[in-house]
């Protein structure tokens, strides 16, 4: 490909390692960002994102130039949003420019006015041979006769006037309640497009050592493809702290999203144990905001592509754990959480004092309390951190973590929550956050088994599914999740973001906690015998969504 010619402000495509183009804008860098060593390279600020990163010269094409190709071999709604940002944007500018032009030409001519009313009386001879000097002598002598007091101070208002309109702002200037179109305005997007862009050649990134990459491509790209690409380096992310009246705390990105800032890692060796659908989105965010992991699963073929990305390999969880500062955790369910702390080559055989340990499963109150005892016996420290969310939150690092325990680990995790999560609150004793997780997600399960019974019974009563979506899209139950999982059902598409045998093994949980405490859960209950159909109908491995194929068998 021939070298084009780039500099500040132009659009652009970007791409970088495996994700797919994306529009974007040249911008100044913020001050206190470095530019990478090596190639050259310029700061883009993607449109329809809040993401930015310092992108290779080769890994960008002119927007115009490409724009047919790019939406011909793109068809994604959150692609079309952000080419949608673009003609917004070139349409702004161009009112703009068409405002300075208009304000440059009353300019000129308020000059060439103002000349002509100022130009001295010896000018008459050009008038002369347009004009009789008869004619000007009694135009210049009715001139005379109407020249009074009041004429006089009429005509110092109207020069007054006259310099009050040139003065105020520089000729071109834009007002100033106009917004600054310097960089595109972006919106939060939660989800875009995935898939290859195999038709687009570009030169790959992915090898190139983590030194030349940076960490400035933000966590929505994360889930544009189901390979993330590269390892990324540390930035500056300022947090709140919130305290509630209950006690909890909760840390948070300043603008309550991972979307808008950035993190500074932690300087601690971070393992991570479990890359399933939840996992998996966890690693790669702490691998993209420049965190030192290594990482174990019981199949280790799921390990290879986050080593591609800059993680450590390790066999076994007890190795991790020993050569680690801060060992995470996520499993299915209460059995596979004990096996991995108390079986062979497990977690306990590589705790040593000072060695610290966070479990992100969703069990019960039991399970973690027992786990948190025979770590804490062997000096090391304990922490609950179950997450709310799904896969695509987990890829967008957008995930809810609910911990307890070792406050000091939790402030310690700090950086690690920022990463993985939009927010984390510190419930207090082990235990209060597996009791929480639990009834946060009887909640979801029994709002998901309603929703599809809904869906049944329109059907089966002659009503329209997508006319009832609508309706309730308009209402007060509108949610993404509500959306989600309708179009999952009108789809037909079950493909797991939760895996439906999860759900109801967290409906089974909390059932079990209401009993403990003599309290009444008879909708839960319901929900959970609906999902035990689903289960019997092999729905296990698909989508909660799935649960409504227990209504029409």
């Amino acid at each position: 490909m021939a070298a084009v010619s780039l500099r500040l402000g132009d659009l652009v495509w970007g791409k970088l390692g495996r994700y797919p183009p994306w529009p974007g804008k040249i911008v100044n860098p913020p001050k206190d960002l470095k530019k990478p060593r090596g190639k050259k390279c310029f700061f883009v600020k993607f449109f329809g994102t809040e993401d930015h990163a310092w992108i290779k010269v080769e890994q960008l094409k002119p927007y115009h130039a490409h724009k047919e190709e790019m939406i011909k071999i793109n068809k994604g709604k959150r692609f079309q949003q952000a080419v949608d940002a673009v003609e917004e944007f070139l349409r702004r500018a161009k009112g703009k420019d068409q405002t300075s032009s208009h304000t440059s030409a009353d300019d000129k001519s308020r000059r060439n006015s103002s000349e002509e009313r100022s130009r001295p009386n010896s000018g008459d001879e050009k008038r002369k041979l347009s004009l009789s000097e008869g004619k000007v002598k009694k135009n210049m002598g009715e001139g005379k006769k109407r020249v009074t007091s009041g004429s006089a101070e009429r005509g110092s208002k109207c020069s007054l006037k006259r310099a009050q309109e040139q003065s105020p702002r520089k000729r071109g200037r834009p007002p100033k309640d106009e917004k600054d179109l310097t960089i595109p305005e972006s919106s939060t997007v939660k989800g875009v497009m995935a898939g290859p862009m195999a038709s687009f050649k570009w030169q790959p990134t992915a090898s190139e050592p983590v030194k030349d990459a940076d960490p400035h491509f933000h966590h929505f790209l994360l889930s544009q493809t189901e390979k993330p690409a590269v390892c990324y380096q540390a930035i500056t992310k300022k947090l709140k702290v919130c305290e509630e009246e209950t006690g909890s705390t909760s840390i948070q990105a300043a603008d309550s999203t991972a979307v808008n800032g950035s993190v500074t890692p932690t300087d601690k060796k971070i393992g991570f144990l479990g890359l399933g659908l939840m996992g998996s989105g966890i690693v790669s965010n702490l691998l993209k905001m420049g965190h030192t992991v290594t990482v174990w699963n019981r199949t280790a073929e799921k390990c290879d592509l986050f080593i591609q990305e800059g993680a450590r390999l390790g066999r076994t969880p007890a190795e991790v754990v020993s050569t680690c500062d801060i060992t995470f955790a996520c499993v299915s369910d209460p059995k596979a959480a004990k096996d991995l702390v108390l079986g062979p080559s497990g977690v306990l055989q590589g705790i040593r004092p000072g060695k610290c340990y966070v479990d992100m499963s969703t069990v019960d109150a039991d399970t973690v309390t027992e786990l948190a005892q025979v770590i804490v016996s062997r000096g090391g420290r304990f922490l609950e951190a179950p997450v709310s969310g799904n896969q695509q939150l987990s890829n967008d690092g957008m995930l809810v973590i609910l911990a307890a325990g070792d406050r000091g680990l939790y402030e310690d995790c700090s950086s690690c929550f920022q990463a993985m999560g939009k927010t984390s609150f510190f419930l207090g004793e082990v235990g209060n956050a597996a009791k929480m997780m639990l009834i946060v997600n009887m909640v979801q399960g029994s709002f998901m088994a309603t929703i599809a019974e809904g869906l049944t019974l329109a059907q089966v009563t002659g009503q329209s599914q997508q006319t009832l979506l609508d309706i309730l899209n308009q209402g007060q139950l509108a949610s993404i999740f509500l959306d989600q999982k309708c179009q999952n059902i009108l789809q037909g598409n079950f493909k797991p973001d939760f895996y439906l045998k999860y759900i109801q093994k967290d409906l089974r949980l909390a059932i079990a906690l209401g009993d403990a405490v003599n309290h009444p859960t008879p909708m839960a209950a319901a929900a959970n015998e609906v999902y035990k159909r689903a289960k019997a109908l092999d729905q296990s491995d698909n989508d909660m969504s799935a649960v409504y194929r227990a209504y029409i068998h």
